[in-house]
């Protein structure tokens, strides 16, 4: 029952939350300057529509709608996925999407794995060894990680490997074998605040009876943090978690675009270089919903893991 009302308010809140950025990420359109259906009508290769052409559009767009009525219709749209033509290429905007979700899946997925290891890896490591050169040689990577932006290690990435030793390309085509370089560069950038993040929960967790407990009956400091600390430790990481998936489900811009992975990061970029709203849109109610979803899972996550929260903590 507590999970269950703890999960009833955050899905409720989750519903809020989405219905608010609805209304901002509706305003683009009306804002804009210009005709939308003067726009699509030139994608669609009619170079001087008619005002007898954009009119009927308009109408069959809704546009000529007052501006609650065009909300709602736009809103049951994005319920059903239609977010409209776009103003680029005059397809199908949620055609044009489905298209390329498959590339930026692929490779969350795969950053998410080696953020994983890495992080598990340097965070184990300088818990094992507190004030001593594995902690201090850990710690100086992550403020590495942290300080270098991520155009810049896929660019070194790019001049290692590629022009350096010769493997791999520099521009991708979205499949399983070329997925390690982009989804390095991520996951480096991913590793250095869960690494740390780590190191602070499992040597608050050393810090407890059952540690003291445990180590006082003869079990070593390794065998504590990788039996005891690391699943003690999941909870308060599941935030930073759900943030960096939702991160990467929603796109990687910078590093889609250095290796042209043709995700959906690769694909908003050339879209704001269009000024396609449609697109753009839709893509932030992807993003907004990545960011909902992930946050509430890990909510709910941590209220079946730990029973000390509670449905007003």
């Amino acid at each position: 029952m507590r999970v269950l009302a703890i999960a009833r308010r955050r899905v409720v809140e989750a519903l809020i939350t989405l219905l608010g950025a609805s209304v901002l990420i509706w305003a683009l359109m009306p804002l804009a300057p210009g005709s939308p259906a003067r726009m699509i009508l030139v994608a669609q290769g009619i170079p001087e529509p008619t005002p007898q052409q954009i009119s009927d559009l308009e109408r069959a767009l809704h546009l000529d709608q007052p501006l609650l009525s065009q909300y709602v219709h736009w809103l049951w749209g994005a319920v059903r996925g239609d977010f409209g033509l776009s103003f680029a290429s005059g397809r199908p905007v949620s055609d044009e999407l489905a298209g390329r979700l498959p590339a930026t899946l692929t490779l969350a997925a795969a950053s998410l794995v080696l953020a994983l290891v890495l992080s598990v890896a340097l965070g184990v490591a300088a818990a094992q060894f507190p004030g001593r050169w594995p902690d201090h040689g850990t710690r100086g990577l992550a403020l590495l990680f942290a300080s270098i932006p991520g155009f810049v290690i896929a660019l070194l990435l790019i001049q290692v490997f590629v022009v350096g030793f010769g493997v791999g390309k520099a521009a991708l085509d979205g499949t399983w074998q070329q997925v390690w370089m982009p989804a390095l560069c991520l996951a480096v950038g991913l590793s250095d605040t869960w690494s740390r993040l780590l190191r602070a929960n499992l040597l608050a967790f050393m810090e407890t009876p059952t540690a003291q407990v445990l180590a006082a009956r003869g079990a070593s400091r390794r065998r504590i943090l990788w039996r005891h600390g690391l699943p003690n430790s999941a909870v308060p990481s599941l935030h930073a978690l759900a943030v960096g998936v939702a991160i990467l489900i929603g796109g990687a811009t910078v590093v889609e675009t250095v290796f042209t992975w043709p995700g959906l990061g690769s694909y908003v970029v050339e879209s704001v270089k269009h000024r396609d709203l449609p697109v753009i849109q839709a893509f932030t109610v992807f993003a907004t919903l990545s960011y909902i979803v992930t946050s509430v899972a890990a909510d709910i996550v941590s209220a079946v893991v730990d029973r000390r929260i509670t449905v007003d903590a």
